[in-house]
């Protein structure tokens, strides 16, 4: 029988689902967090009263003192964004000296924010959107074996030398290839000195640091980026991330065998949406769309850039389940539907003259699907301060009964709003040791 006492949070949608919420909630009684992949392209807001903390490479539980805090092997970590974020953080009173860096993380240089941006404009017409922030020009060179890892901070001269080896390829790819100017190792190493002086005395082995808290039976909560449909493998390829955003990843991604993960919750939104290219079956375009999208706040974290917005997606979240073994579900968001006269949830699509239940593989197919919906009557009340399953409004709990069955999970906790308090917990959830202290 597995014990440990771990929780492991992914997206099961197209990322931005609200997970930064209803990890702040859950690390309230962590003792470590650890990230495990993605970089700065991820953003989790998290609200806390008035305070408002927009969060990119570090894990959401650093806002609760005494949570050890970490950045896995599966990362990709910009120093120079890095040492900003600590420094806005700590200017405004957190303690951030619980953050450790795996030395098996690769850094995101700045040579590799230019490969992105040029390599999108190159692409045209056929850009994958990302958002510029270097994050699979890192994994590239992760693969291709001349990366720079994090542990290459942790001395000025080890960090030199190893960008002596790898800068001369990356100057002739950037000149010949994309006729940018390059680089010179002098400026690098000046730009990256200060970065090296802060956040090499937090380099470590995550993977040890990790196995000693599970030993001790202590709370850890894998704090996942992006979701499931951007994962480079079983996402919406090629409009996917970097980096492999589903469960499993927590093992690999953090240097530990699967045997340590207890509970997977995928976080998903009570509609749906996405950021950058690519196919998007239930995507509104009406002025129901936008009222999603306005009502929602739903404009990127870490780029400012519109959501497409659209309604529920039965499938794909099918698809989540079967990918991340998920165990149960956080809904977000609920409250942004209240208001709408209709609600809509697609239970399947129509593809090609049939009907399709599972998530297509291929993508050219996936282009040709539109849902097949069912709608629900909405509500007007606002729920913003509803704490209790049975003090929603009636329709509100018809539309979560029939989104739990259509999933084939159960749902957990719902929000309702995005502070922390503004969290509904069912009563039978297997959550409830992660928020009521144990006697």
């Amino acid at each position: 029988m597995n014990t440990n006492k771990s929780v492991v949070v992914v997206g099961a949608q197209w990322g931005d689902e609200g997970k930064g919420k209803v990890i702040d909630f859950l690390a309230n009684q962590a003792d470590v967090v650890s990230r495990f992949q993605g970089g700065n392209n991820a953003g989790h807001t998290v609200v806390y009263g008035a305070n408002i903390f927009k969060l990119h490479h570090v894990p959401s539980g650093i806002l609760n003192s005494g949570t050890l805090c970490l950045l896995g092997n599966g990362m990709v970590v910009d120093p120079l964004v890095l040492v900003e974020e600590l420094a806005a953080l700590e200017k405004r009173g957190i303690d951030t000296s619980n953050l450790r860096i795996s030395g098996k993380a690769h850094l995101n240089m700045a040579y590799h924010k230019d490969l992105d941006k040029a390599n999108e404009r190159l692409l045209g017409e056929r850009k994958i959107g990302t958002t510029g922030r270097g994050i699979g020009p890192a994994y590239a060179d992760k693969v291709m074996r001349r990366g720079i890892r994090a542990i290459d901070m942790t001395g000025f001269e080890r960090f030199r030398e190893r960008l002596a080896e790898i800068l001369p390829l990356q100057n002739r790819i950037l000149k010949e290839i994309y006729n940018h100017k390059g680089y010179d190792i002098n400026e690098l190493l000046e730009l990256y000195c200060p970065a090296l002086e802060k956040l090499g005395p937090m380099v470590t082995d995550v993977a040890q640091l990790l196995i000693e808290n599970l030993k001790k039976r202590k709370k850890v909560l894998f704090e996942g980026a992006q979701g499931a449909l951007l994962d480079i493998d079983h996402g919406t390829y090629p409009y996917v991330t970097s980096s492999s955003t589903v469960a499993a990843a927590a093992a690999t991604g953090s240097g530990l065998g699967p045997q340590y993960l207890n509970q997977v919750l995928g976080v998903i939104k009570a509609y749906t949406t996405r950021v950058g290219e690519g196919p998007f079956p239930t995507e509104d375009h009406s002025e129901a769309g936008e009222q999603l999208r306005e009502r929602g706040n739903e404009f990127g974290t870490t780029t400012g850039r519109p959501r497409r917005c659209g309604w529920f997606d039965s499938v794909i979240a099918r698809y989540a389940v079967m990918v991340n073994g998920l165990t149960g579900l956080a809904l977000t968001k609920l409250d942004v539907l209240s208001g709408m006269d209709e609600i809509k949830m697609a239970l399947s699509y129509r593809c090609r003259g049939e009907e399709v239940k599972n998530f297509p593989i291929s993508i050219e197919e996936l282009k040709d699907c539109t849902p097949v919906y069912e709608t629900f009557s909405g509500w007007d009340e606002d729920i913003s301060r509803v704490r209790r399953f049975d003090d929603l409004p009636f329709a509100a709990r018809v539309f979560l009964e029939a989104l739990e069955e259509n999933i084939g999970v159960k749902i957990e906790l719902v929000s309702v709003g995005p502070d922390r308090s503004q969290t509904i917990i069912y009563q039978d959830s297997k959550l409830e040791s992660w928020i009521v202290p144990a006697e």
